[in-house]
């Protein structure tokens, strides 16, 4: 079953917003908020969810000390926010004009 447009646009707020981040870093908390800003719905098992599926794709390093998660975009991942690759299941961010 395919990924919902919900879902692969929440995956790219994420990495986009670990792109930009001091250190590709930041935690779960401020990424739910980041992503609302977008207008993505998301709660914080949503959120658990995409960080997880990213850090399987290898596009995030996470890391759960249980009361805060912490992700770092990898090489990968900052490629495919600033849209210099693709992936299957995070939305293509849309191009500039």
């Amino acid at each position: 079953m395919a990924d919902s447009p919900e879902t692969e646009h929440r995956r790219l707020a994420i990495l986009k917003h670990l792109q930009k981040s001091s250190e590709y870093t930041s935690n779960a908390s401020i990424l739910i908020d980041v992503v609302r800003s977008v207008a993505v719905a998301t709660s914080e098992a949503q959120m658990r969810a995409a960080l997880a599926w990213l850090d399987e794709q290898e596009l995030i390093e996470m890391t759960d000390h249980g009361h805060v998660v912490i992700a770092t975009a990898t090489v990968r991942g900052a490629e495919v926010a600033l849209g210099h690759a693709t992936f299957p299941g995070v939305k293509r961010p849309t191009a500039r004009r």
